[in-house]
């Protein structure tokens, strides 16, 4: 009989972690009140800091581009590096660095000591405004779609004023994190955050010319963002017992459990013990970044949880959605926790989105807020239809703005929207809508009002004029509307730039067509119907309320002429689109080569990311799973042949035996089958590649686990190398 050597420890796993005393300390320190007040921002260069520590005339500079978004006055940036520098030193910082988001995904950053040698042999502590705006990183192993050649490596990173520095406390050291952006020698974009803040420029300029038709001229307009972020945690213990979680983030092998998500119980349930003081510890980081996170949850899934922040200036929200995804990794591991970000880590169970509540706003009032009247709230109505508008005119390049290997596991798996896109806008603003499309003047409609709950004791709750639609992939959610279909490890900054250009456009052709009304002697309230009544005719087909799970929209979406663009690539392949160059290059958002430079740049990862899950399926079926199957097989063997010598009848073990051996050996033709697709690559050039990755390596795969996941659940525990599903997803 072969020996059971379990590769894992469940029992180890599920003692890992004991809740401390109250009292006790926590890695090393006493653990602290969390008084939100007193800690908020507390690691960052904020407006308070500024205004104690810089002259008066640098400060209303420097306000003036923060706020107005005026140009960078260069005569302030020593003055305001001096105060940064001192301030970081005193927060105990040794180091600086430009933090940068490449078009990785991720972040990135190189640290430069303060320290200056001096003449004398000593040092000093030196950081010039030169330094604060300009570094100057090597950008050759950047992904740079064809902008550059790698052999041509400098790269630049510019201060972004907008958003604050910030402190990283690393062990024993802390370092000044400087927010930037990242551009080529020539001058492209090579980053998230710089099409990001060109974008909020469109939007500003374009619904500023919109305000001035509604009498509340020069008030500048800001995108507004706030992302949800949900995740998985796991026992570190089981995560590196997975080499396909260490190399892809998600299981590429797993039989589902008796047990998932069946009984609706782990949703909003009580959080366990050391997930809840991972997420305190979490937070109080955050608050002092500076990061505005307001709810926690437990999600759908078992091991699945939520943070979000109340929204804020994309540009901040961005950078803050980045450092939020960096804490969760950083502090579960101090729980013996993992942070899985992967939008479909486990098969079978509920994906993860980053559901993104975007918005636009000025100083006083948001513009998508239709108030208590929204029939009589024109100003309101016409962002709303500009938005609409946007949304079916440019179906393709919001789809394309999420198109990833991981999404396309979550994307219309009933657990997420539909890869189809359409809008929800609820009864009241749908009514509301199809009255101005009649030519009739719109009035209230139902909803609303007080909900009674059947006893004396309970108080009646004010209702919302519509219920919301989870199933719907952009939905309008009171004062906003929720992206639903972001993928939970993506930068929420290129999702957020494509509204924001999109609603450019579409503001801007209302505007116009309503100035040219207004310069031909229309009444302005008359033309405004007239206007609102043709773009709600054109638009309405993406207005969807309904479940956006049913078979019956797929037919209705074909029927209306919407695209279901089903996979990743069928996306990615619409920002070929001359339409879609000529949106992004009219308002100065993304040339041309830049653009084309995310779509290589997409095709390139998918390609790799599907390679690398191909190639480590190949390896952990055949170092692992074969041979752990070949030993129950023996294991088999032997017992039969014992039978045979004793003359005991095992007809169920000969009946296991066949049915064992049959499995083995189709997993093997399987793996071959796999191990010769991956090989091929498909072609020259990365889309070829990435197509032969979907169309072959893809399912080849999905017939090895297929397989390995029939092995799973007949072969004994002690010889199944991977941590199981149940693991997984249940111990805490």
């Amino acid at each position: 009989m072969a020996k059971a050597s379990p590769r894992y420890d469940i029992l180890a796993a599920a003692k890992g972690w004991a809740a401390p005393p109250a009292s006790a300390k926590v890695n090393g320190e006493t653990r602290p009140t969390l008084d939100v007040e007193q800690i908020f921002g507390e690691s960052t260069f904020g407006l308070a800091e500024m205004r104690a520590r810089l002259p008066k005339t640098v400060f209303k500079a420097l306000m003036a581009t923060i706020e107005q978004g005026t140009e960078l006055d260069p005569s302030v940036t020593d003055a305001v590096a001096l105060a940064m520098k001192e301030w970081a030193i005193e927060k105990g910082a040794t180091h600086f660095t430009h933090w940068f988001q490449p078009l990785t995904g991720y972040t990135a950053e190189k640290h430069d000591s303060f320290i200056t040698p001096n003449a004398g042999g000593g040092a000093v502590v030196e950081f010039s405004g030169k330094e604060l705006v300009q570094g100057e990183p090597d950008a050759s192993s950047f992904p740079s779609g064809g902008l550059r050649s790698t052999f041509e490596a400098r790269g630049y990173t510019a201060w972004d004023p907008t958003s604050p520095a910030f402190i990283i406390d690393a062990q024993g050291d802390s370092y000044l994190a400087i927010p930037t952006a990242f551009a080529s020698w020539a001058g492209h974009a090579l980053d998230q955050k710089v099409p990001l803040l060109r974008s909020m420029h469109a939007l500003d300029t374009q619904a500023r010319r919109a305000l001035q038709l509604f009498g509340t001229p020069g008030r500048r307009v800001l995108a507004t963002m706030g992302p949800e972020q949900e995740f998985f945690l796991i026992d570190q213990e089981f995560y590196f017992r997975r080499p396909d979680l260490m190399s892809t983030g998600r299981t590429l092998f797993g039989a589902k459990p008796p047990r998932g998500q069946e009984l609706d119980d782990h949703y909003f349930g009580s959080i366990p013990d050391r997930v809840l003081a991972c997420m305190i510890e979490v937070e109080r980081e955050l608050y002092r970044l500076g990061v505005p996170i307001k709810t926690r949850h437990n999600e759908v899934a078992p091991g699945q949880y939520e943070m979000a922040p109340i929204y804020e200036n994309a540009n901040v929200s961005a950078d803050h959605q980045q450092l939020t995804m960096l804490t969760l990794r950083n502090v579960s591991r101090k729980y013996g926790l993992v942070c899985l970000l992967h939008e479909k880590p486990f098969a079978g169970v509920n994906g993860s989105g980053k559901h993104v509540n975007w918005s636009f706003a000025t100083e006083s009032a948001n513009l998508l807020e239709p108030g208590d009247t929204p029939h009589d709230n024109l100003q309101f109505l016409f962002f709303c239809v500009a938005i609409v508008r946007a949304v079916d005119r440019h179906q393709d390049l919001l789809r394309a703005c999420i198109a990833h290997a991981g999404n396309d596991h979550r994307l219309g798996a009933n657990e997420a929207p539909p890869a189809i896109i359409s809008i929800f806008l609820g009864s009241e603003l749908t009514e509301i809508f199809d009255q101005i499309e009649s030519g009739a003047k719109a009035t209230a409609s139902g909803g609303g009002g007080l909900l009674g709950l059947g006893s004396p004791v309970l108080p009646k709750l004010p209702k919302h004029s519509g219920d919301r639609n989870r199933t719907s992939p952009f939905a309008f959610t009171g004062n906003k509307f929720e992206f639903r279909a972001v993928g939970s490890s993506q930068s929420a900054s290129f999702p957020t730039t494509v509204l924001n250009t999109i609603a450019a456009e579409s503001i801007d052709e209302m505007t116009t067509a309503l100035e040219t009304a207004i310069h031909s002697g229309a009444d302005f309230e008359q033309a405004l119907a007239d206007l609102l009544s043709r773009e709600i005719a054109a638009s309405k087909r993406i207005i969807f309320n309904g479940d956006g799970y049913s078979e019956e929209w797929h037919r209705e979406a074909e029927r209306r002429g919407l695209l279901n663009l089903r996979t990743s690539l069928d996306a990615l392949d619409r920002l070929k689109d001359p339409k879609n160059a000529e949106l992004f290059s009219r308002y100065g958002v993304l040339s041309p080569e830049e653009l084309h430079s995310r779509q290589e740049i997409e095709l390139e990862k998918y390609f790799k990311v599907i390679n690398i899950e191909g190639e480590t399926t190949q390896t952990i079926a055949r170092t692992m799973i074969l041979p752990a199957a070949i030993r129950y097989l023996n294991d088999l063997f032997a017992a039969a042949d014992r039978a045979d010598k004793l003359g005991v009848d095992l007809s169920g073990v000969r009946t296991l035996v066949e049915k064992v051996s049959a499995l083995v050996n189709q997993f093997s033709s399987a793996v071959e089958e796999l191990v010769e697709v991956n090989a091929q690559m498909g072609g020259e050039d990365f889309e070829s590649k990435a197509y032969h990755m979907r169309d072959a390596v893809t399912p080849a795969m999905n017939v090895v686990r297929s397989i390995a996941d029939q092995l799973e659940k007949v072969i004994p525990d002690d010889l199944w190398p991977l941590p199981t599903y149940r693991d997984m997803l249940f111990v805490k």
